[in-house]
């Protein structure tokens, strides 16, 4: 009997739709058969190089069908994919990978330079493979040429692999330096086929029903083909946007151009039939939804009618942006609570059912705790914070930070994910924000999320970071960092217009605007930038 794994269920679903796409990049198409064949020849290779079970092999790609390959190679031989910031600097490299204990290392040719300048600072790695690109950087001396290699190795056996193999995902999150979140390579497989049910395709019991399943999802004319428009490095771009649907049977549609291009993004929705498309909140669907209605005006206009889900997690999701997209096509709007550590709970929308912002159905195995451990009572107005039986194992290397994370309750263990919320009396469950951001004004707690959807449904004002800067009179105030279309007025008018959205002790005590709100490349808060800003400018 197989165990789950997803290098397991990848082999079982290559075996059943060979010849159906999986990997779609910038006109370039692998066929599931092509898939496991070329990730199984990356993982001889690696295997070959003295690579074993829970040997790290770090990933500094951009998005692109190499990504994948990368990473289902990994696990082929029972080894663990680290995801790498392609926008990290030498040091913050040489962190990451070191603390990973990273044994081989696959990059891009664009940034061979800064790995040849970093190489003798990585004790652990074994090999270097380098993925040429348009840079036109020449092969970098001791490295791999990624396709040579593809061409030179047999592919690798089939093996068993163990349900507990490691799998881990490292986050940076808002603040302090990027922690491996560890995971069961088969729990979280499993997991993350239970939301198949969502694609409307057959959800499997156990590893060895996947073949079924996907083969009934195949003569349902189901095999979903999804748009990963956010990077495949941070959790919401490879968990939601490839794995899910890799694990249904569908093809990973990539770009590999960075930055956001909201107009490239729908054209890759109606040249590729993209039937789900994966981003990271307002700093993706505004900029859509911008895209979509110029193109109104203009009278041009994209054929979406293949698209019939918009997935989201990681930030906040504004009510307006929702309703903008919904008027231009009629789709499922999936806003997923969510973070590295564990899913909390979704919030649907679509045509007739009325979307909000940040409230959430919340999971039926998740709680809100209090300070004292007590479970928070739904409709009692009380705050508290957001717990989860994840899967999570903890984080790589690093007890103090578990054992903040992972707590027993009555003999329940739970993870909290730092998020913080009330439960409404119907069940619902509202969203204040993370604990580590939060404001203290006066005695009174203030999470920027709130302060910053209040100022963002403002209609010239583009993007929003709120942060606390000290104040002799209240500890902290509340401090803005608004971006705006030009016509947004004052600082005043806009103090003046939040006045109708939120309490006065959440108001921004100043807004301080800028040209561009600076965000990371998956759309999450850059909040050290937003308080070195808040701080030069007061």
């Amino acid at each position: 009997m197989k165990e789950w794994h997803f290098a397991t269920a990848y082999e079982a679903i290559a075996d059943t739709v060979g010849d159906e796409p999986a990997l779609i990049c910038d006109g370039v198409t692998r066929t599931w058969t092509e898939y496991d064949d070329r990730s199984a020849r990356l993982a001889s290779f690696l295997a070959g190089s003295g690579l074993g079970v829970d040997s790290k092999v770090g990933i500094y790609l951009h998005n692109s069908n190499e990504y994948m390959e990368v990473h289902h190679a990994a696990m082929k031989f029972r080894g663990c994919p680290i995801n790498v910031n392609y926008r990290y600097q030498e040091d913050e490299l040489v962190y990451l990978l070191d603390n990973a204990d990273a044994e081989a290392i696959f990059f891009q040719a664009t940034y061979s330079e800064r790995i040849e300048r970093i190489k003798t600072r990585l004790g652990k790695a074994k090999v270097f493979i380098q993925v040429s690109d348009d840079s036109g950087n020449p092969l970098l001396e001791g490295a791999y040429d990624y396709e040579s290699l593809i061409s030179d190795a047999d592919p690798m056996g089939r093996i068993n692999r163990k349900s507990d193999d490691l799998y881990m995902l490292y986050t940076g999150g808002t603040t302090g330096m990027p922690k491996g979140v560890m995971y069961a390579n088969g729990e979280h497989c499993a997991g993350l086929c239970g939301i198949g049910a969502m694609l409307g395709t057959p959800v499997p019991e156990t590893v060895q029903d996947i073949g079924a399943c996907v083969a009934q999802t195949l003569e349902a004319n189901l095999l979903q083909r999804g748009l990963v428009c956010c990077p495949l490095m941070h959790g919401t771009g490879i968990w939601v946007g490839a794995m899910i649907t890799h694990l249904t049977g569908g093809a990973v549609v990539t770009l590999k151009n960075l930055g956001l291009d909201a107009d490239l993004l729908w054209k890759q929705v109606e040249d590729e039939k993209a039937t789900l498309a994966t981003i990271v909140g307002d700093a993706f669907a505004r900029p859509m939804l911008e895209a979509l209605d110029s193109a109104e005006k203009e009278n041009r206009s994209y054929d979406l009618s293949s698209l019939k889900i918009m997935l989201s997690s990681g930030v906040m999701w504004s009510q307006e942006v929702k309703e903008g997209l919904l008027r231009h096509n009629d789709m499922m709007l999936v806003d997923a609570m969510g973070s590295s550590e564990g899913s909390m709970g979704i919030a649907v929308a679509a045509r007739g059912v009325p979307p909000k912002t940040a409230s959430f159905q919340a999971n039926e195995d998740v709680k809100v705790f209090d300070e004292n451990n007590s479970e928070v009572e739904p409709g009692s107005g009380n705050m508290g914070m957001v717990a989860t039986p994840s899967a999570m194992r903890g984080y790589y290397k690093d007890p103090e930070k578990t054992d903040k994370t992972v707590r027993m309750i009555d003999g329940v263990r739970w993870v909290f994910p730092g998020d913080y919320a009330i439960i409404e009396s119907d069940g619902s469950m509202t969203l204040l924000g993370r604990g580590s951001n939060c404001i203290n004004t006066a005695g009174e707690k203030v999470f920027p999320e709130e302060v910053e959807e209040a100022v963002k449904s403002h209609e010239e004002v583009i993007d929003c970071l709120v942060v606390g800067v000290a104040d002799e009179k209240f500890g902290e105030k509340v401090v803005a960092l608004v971006s705006t279309s030009g016509k947004a007025g004052s600082e005043a008018d806009l103090i003046d217009y939040c006045r109708k959205k939120i309490a006065g002790y959440k108001l921004p005590k100043h807004i301080i605007l800028v040209k561009e709100v600076k965000r990371a490349p998956n759309g999450k808060a850059d909040y050290k930038w937003a308080k070195d800003q808040a701080l030069h400018a007061l």
